[in-house]
């Protein structure tokens, strides 16, 4: 796998004999960026938590190995599902767990203890720290450490996937994009103000280190559980970047899904849906996007749906104390001038 081994190990710096200021101006004129060099496709999906990027990894990866591509799915999320699915709800055993016993025991991890396939799709979890202990972002950092040293750099697929959770203000989850460990970015999400503000906040990180010399670009988003309302089409639009597939909200997916059933096999009702998604996820460049303002994003959505009539009312001191507040005397020491 042709990925370079210094992206784990720093934030890109500025090109050398450039000063930061002249790297952010010539950044800044990159509208697009050709399409990815490297071999392999290392691609990195975000979105808000229960928006469905499990469901459109499990079954996006199911399609690109029945096309003949070699695929390997890595599950980010310390809540460690993106693979439950594809396993028809088995739970893979995660790399950060596998790791900690094997320690215990004096032994060494294999590749064969933390990933498994189906179908000609290779699957893994990092995992996480157990509730109220630890931090997730450090545990996504340990756990690429770990396949590090496994040979990741060397292993061969044409395509990585990782699933991340959408909360790129944590170091660990923005770890593709702060480090270019990735080519590029897809974001998933719905016609809610929640999945589209997260879906907003992975744009401007991924803006924000384009300035700054980076080289992640975001491919586009997939609208998934579209009701119809168009929100999610209207921020694509606002925000540069195209609409990959647009996956219904409909009942039959909802409910083979909840029983952990691939809807994205070839000839299946949705098949044709994964299969065009695939080709779109393999061909679209990464661009640099345009991320909204709080007030462009709240825009999307009527103001009467979203409160937006509701007025900010300076809060006073009495309103604090639950009665007039005492006037009490200066501790100020003021001295005469001699």
């Amino acid at each position: 796998m042709n990925v370079s081994r210094a992206h784990l190990a720093a934030v890109r710096s500025p090109s050398p004999g450039r000063s930061g200021s002249e790297s952010l101006r010539a950044s800044e004129k990159v509208e697009a960026m050709p399409a990815p060099a490297k071999q392999t496709q290392v691609i990195a999906i975000y979105g808000k938590g229960g928006i469905g990027k499990s469901f459109t990894l499990a079954n996006l990866s199911y399609m690109m190995a029945q096309l003949g591509k070699k695929v390997l799915l890595i599950g980010c999320d310390p809540k460690s599902d993106t693979t439950t699915l594809l396993f028809g709800g088995r739970a893979c055993p995660t790399i950060l767990e596998t790791a900690a016993k094997k320690k215990l025991a004096g032994e060494e991890v294999g590749v064969g203890d933390i990933c498994f396939k189906r179908d000609g799709v290779f699957a893994m979890e990092l995992g996480g720290p157990d509730v109220g202990r630890g931090c997730g972002g450090r545990g996504i950092i340990h756990g690429f450490e770990l396949l590090e040293r496994l040979g990741f750099h060397e292993w061969d697929f044409d395509y990585v996937l990782l699933d991340f959770l959408g909360d790129v203000v944590c170091g660990g989850f923005g770890l593709p994009i702060a480090r270019d460990m990735c080519q590029k970015v897809i974001v998933v999400g719905s016609n809610d103000l929640q999945s589209l503000y997260v879906a907003n906040n992975v744009c401007s990180a991924v803006e924000y280190f384009q300035r700054l010399g980076g080289n992640v670009g975001v491919a586009g988003i997939v609208i998934n559980k579209d009701d119809g309302t168009g929100e999610a089409q209207a921020f694509a639009a606002a925000a540069g970047i195209p609409v990959l597939a647009t996956i219904p909200a409909d009942d039959g997916i909802r409910r083979r899904s909840a029983s952990y059933q691939i809807v994205g096999a070839p000839g299946s009702e949705w098949g044709s849906l994964f299969e065009d998604l695939a080709s779109r996820v393999a061909e679209a460049p990464p661009v640099r996007p345009q991320p909204l303002g709080q007030d462009g994003l709240l825009d999307l959505f009527k103001g009467d749906d979203e409160g937006r009539a509701v007025q900010l009312e300076p809060a006073t001191p009495e309103d604090m104390c639950g009665a007039p507040r005492p006037a009490r005397p200066s501790l100020e020491v003021v001295y005469d001038n001699v």
